[in-house]
C-alpha cells in the first residue's frame, strides 16, 4: 500500500506558508520524498544491506557480514566472466562501506584501514 498521507500535509502546508500554489507543488514534493522513503536516516539502510533490521545485535550484524561477504568476495569470482567479477566486486564494496559505517557507529568512533 502506498503512503499518500505525506504529500497531502506537504500540500497543505506548502500552500499556507506561501500562500501560493507553487507553495503547494513544492510541499507536495516533499511530502512524495519522505512518503517514498528518500528522507530516511541511512542507519537503517545501512541494516537493510544485511537483511537486518534497526534493532539487530553487534554478533547478528557480524555473523550476517561474514555470510554475505563469503558469498560475494570477489575472490570467489576470480575466474567466471568479467560482468560476474563486476557484480561481486560491487556488491562487497557495499557490504564493506555498510558494515563500515555500522560498526563506526556502534563503536564511537573511526575505524582504520
Amino acid at each position: 500500500m502506498q503512503r499518500w498521507y505525506g504529500k497531502l500535509l506537504g500540500f497543505i502546508a506548502g500552500w499556507l506558508l506561501l500562500r501560493h500554489p507553487a507553495g503547494g507543488v513544492i510541499g507536495a514534493v516533499i511530502g512524495h520524498a519522505f512518503d517514498a522513503g528518500w528522507l530516511a536516516p541511512r542507519r537503517y539502510k545501512d541494516h537493510q544491506v544485511f537483511g537486518l533490521g534497526p534493532d539487530a545485535s553487534r554478533e547478528e550484524i557480524d555473523q550476517a557480514y561474514r555470510k554475505l561477504i563469503s558469498q560475494y568476495h570477489p575472490d570467489r569470482v576470480a575466474g567466471a566472466a568479467p560482468e560476474l567479477r563486476a557484480q561481486a566486486e560491487a556488491r562487497a564494496a557495499e557490504l564493506n562501506a555498510a558494515y563500515d559505517r555500522l560498526r563506526r557507529g556502534r563503536d564511537g568512533r573511526k575505524t582504520r584501514r
